[in-house]
């Protein structure tokens, strides 16, 4: 017989043993956070942070080549396409950036009905071709099919499911965890064009870019295998694959999209003509191609550190001041660097930092704005409109260059305009909100 002392025991021990799963269970469940619509989210874990890490790799091989956009540039006008203008080459950079976002407008609907895989799978083969296409290219059409065309299809492709697939795993978590998954794309911008500038000298143009290429798709690769989404998937019709511009009646949502429009129209130009302008006013070659990666190295943290306040203090509180510090570091430090490098050099570092939130902030102020099983839709189609600002700023940049005769305040004069009114836009948006007496409500 079991004498009471030892029943007790027995007892005592599965009580404690049920308490202790009581309280593993707990903490798990209290890592879970449900939205307003009864959408559940992890906030972490392994599955969670693998396909943060696939974002990241993703937009290192994709978003990474667009921060690189001043070193292809400042090359090419000193070499293949020395007899073009300044305005002329934009155009070939300007295509690429706009289709980068113009054709999430299709790809953001496609994502929510039927999840990543194929998009990013289909993007990544897209980017290794056109770089490898460049390295052969030697007239001006010969770039802009290359990188103008093909490698502005393929970034879009991989663009818009990773950055909205980090979505659909975090929701109070989700400006930090987007932020981490954003700085892909500003390590790509230091390493690529590093990379260029060591290599273009000792290889030559063709093997420089073939070496990027070999980077794009081992990064690719990752995304290819880690990136996926959580949500279940719709059935194929014309309700869940097509673009709904009835999106844009939500002024909220209308007036995020123009803000995102200045915003990135004057994001572009300083990425695209910072080694041209560093050249411009006695910066060594080596040095001018170095300044590119200083200022996408401040970005990695403009990119991260947003997010986490984000979260705290409220997501377009973060993107207000963040755009207004690109704001005043253009009116402030680079219309006043000419010769001074470094005043030029803190330019890029502040700049870089506030402008990484540029790219991680927004996604996670749309993301307030809507349902999550829509988000890749709401992202995409303000991407669209954004993107006729990346078509036309860098040649319109370019243009007011050749009619200033090379001289580069006109050029900053204009980055500085978008800013003030896109500045105007988000903040427009949080007024729309909480209205004009609560100035420090978080939102």
């Amino acid at each position: 017989m079991i004498s009471s002392e030892e029943t007790l025991r027995h007892s005592s021990s599965h009580t404690t043993a049920h308490a202790d799963q009581a309280v593993n269970a707990n903490s798990i469940v209290s890592r879970v956070t449900t939205d307003a619509d009864g959408n559940t989210y992890p906030e972490g874990g392994l599955q969670a942070w693998l396909v943060v890490f696939g974002s990241f790799m993703g937009l290192f091989g994709s978003l990474g080549l667009i921060n690189t956009i001043g070193t292809f540039q400042a090359y090419l006008e000193n070499h293949q396409l020395k007899d073009y203008s300044s305005g002329s080459t934009g155009w070939i950079f300007g295509v690429f950036a706009c289709l980068s976002f113009f054709c999430g407008l299709q790809v953001g609907p496609v994502f929510d009905a039927r999840g990543p895989r194929m998009l990013i799978l289909a993007g990544s083969v897209l980017m290794v071709v056109a770089m490898i296409a460049m390295g052969f290219s030697t007239q001006y059409w010969h770039f802009m099919v290359a990188i103008g065309v093909v490698g502005g299809i393929g970034i879009s492709l991989i663009f818009t499911p990773a950055i909205s697939a980090v979505g659909h795993w975090f929701y109070e978590k989700r400006g930090i965890a987007t932020g981490i998954a954003a700085t892909g794309g500003s390590f790509g911008g230091v390493v690529f064009p590093l990379t260029l500038q060591s290599l273009f000298p000792r290889v030559g143009w063709a093997w420089a870019t073939r070496v990027i290429a070999l980077m794009c798709l081992l990064s690719l690769a990752i995304a290819c295998l880690l990136i996926r989404s959580r949500l279940p998937k719709k059935p194929i019709s014309r309700e869940n694959m097509l673009p709904d511009f009835r999106i844009l009646r939500d002024p909220k949502f209308a007036l995020t999209a123009i803000g995102m429009y200045f915003i990135e129209w004057g994001l572009f130009i300083p990425i695209s003509y910072i080694s041209s302008y560093a050249l411009a006013h006695g910066v060594s070659t080596q040095l001018s191609y170095q300044i590119l990666a200083v200022l996408n190295a401040g970005s990695i943290f403009g990119r991260a550190l947003p997010g986490y306040f984000a979260d705290v203090f409220g997501r377009f509180n973060a993107l207000i001041v963040t755009v207004a510090l690109c704001l005043v570091c253009n009116a402030c430090l680079w219309l006043l660097a000419g010769n001074n490098l470094p005043l030029l050099v803190v330019y890029c570092v502040v700049f870089g930092f506030a402008s990484g939130s540029n790219i991680s902030l927004t996604p996670v102020c749309i993301g307030q704005l809507c349902k999550t099983e829509h988000y890749g839709r709401y992202y995409a189609t303000g991407y669209t409109i954004v993107s006729l600002g990346t078509l036309t700023g860098m040649p319109i940049a370019g243009e007011i260059l050749s009619r200033c005769n090379g001289e580069y305040w006109g050029l900053i004069t204009f980055t500085t305009c978008c800013y003030a009114v896109g500045l105007a836009c988000v903040i427009a948006v949080k007024i729309l909100h909480v209205g004009w007496r609560q100035p420090l409500a978080i939102y």
